[in-house]
């Protein structure tokens, strides 16, 4: 088991999301700006290292604009040296990343713009951990969609994109993560079966939006979907219900009896954890130390 966080370091005095306005740009702003980020991200690898924290999710803002089309620039060329050394840092020391595509990546709408700027979003991020020299256990995780009046419906458009739309880049990177408002776990199951992706698992969606499966067996369910040799184990999503917030609201730090009853409950089934929680690497610290005292590292 790894336990990580995802995407900022509150313990460091610099960020790998650094970007700017889409009308001041240029390309020696871009330059300067994914210089700034990629030493700020070596730096963040290098803190969760010496934490034991073996789990990060990159953020999509490493390149400012790299799915736009104002961003001409070839900086998969000139960064390329810095990713694979990134990349060899990340394998050197077993590390798993992902990366998780902002909220406007919908495969399903119904808007064809929509549709080309998730793909080209997509294209962008696999390209990512493709510079690195990453394997496919190195994965891109989105949400179903919406429903849009016809789940069934929205889920068949998803898979034909899914198989007629997306390169095999992405393809072999992409997952479906359980929502907190319209795509449950057996939604997502349906569209493994449609498309072979396997199931990012999020408890605290679970909680919000389920068919009565008990959070091991809905564990076990999403575990199903993983092929190890290709995909790796399972990576999941957890976070608990933030108090007398709105249904499905991230709690600001995490608890450790929680985290401690949720370990205890799923006991056996090995899992990679990726804490959204928005204390980020305090959280993590936290569960490290629980997962430690039950033997689950």
């Amino acid at each position: 088991m790894k336990i990580g966080y995802p995407c900022i370091n509150q313990s460091l005095d610099c960020t790998s999301s650094r970007t700017f306005r889409l009308a001041s740009y240029s390309d020696e702003r871009l330059i300067e700006t994914v210089q700034l980020n990629l030493t700020c991200l070596q730096r963040i690898l290098e803190y969760n290292v010496q934490h034991g924290l073996y789990f990060f999710r990159l953020t999509s803002d490493l390149v400012p604009f790299a799915s736009h089309e104002v961003n001409q620039y070839n900086w998969q060329e000139h960064f390329k040296e810095q990713f694979v050394q990134l990349g060899n840092y990340i394998k050197q020391h077993n590390m798993r990343i992902s990366m998780h595509p902002d909220q406007f990546v919908v495969l399903n709408s119904p808007n064809p713009q929509t549709v080309n700027n998730s793909i080209a979003e997509l294209v962008y991020q696999a390209s990512i951990l493709d510079l690195m020299e990453l394997d496919t256990t190195a994965r891109l995780q989105i949400h179903g969609g919406g429903a849009y009046g016809d789940k069934g419906s929205a889920i068949d458009r998803f898979a034909d994109v899914y198989h007629t739309r997306l390169p095999e880049s992405v393809k072999a990177r992409l997952c479906v993560e359980n929502d907190d408002r319209t795509y449950s776990l057996l939604d997502c199951l349906r569209l493994h079966e449609l498309t072979g992706m396997p199931i990012i698992f999020d408890n605290l969606h679970h909680e919000c939006v389920n068919n009565g499966e008990p959070m091991r067996e809905a564990v076990e369910i999403a575990a199903s979907t993983w092929q190890p040799d290709r995909d790796g184990i399972l990576m999941m999503d957890y976070s608990a219900q933030a108090p007398a917030e709105r249904k499905g609201k991230h709690v600001q730090t995490i608890s450790e009896e929680l985290f401690h009853d949720f370990l205890v409950e799923t006991e056996g089934l090995d899992m990679d954890i990726m804490l959204e929680i928005k204390d980020k690497e305090a959280s993590a610290l936290k569960a490290v130390a629980v997962a430690g005292s039950l033997g689950r590292l």
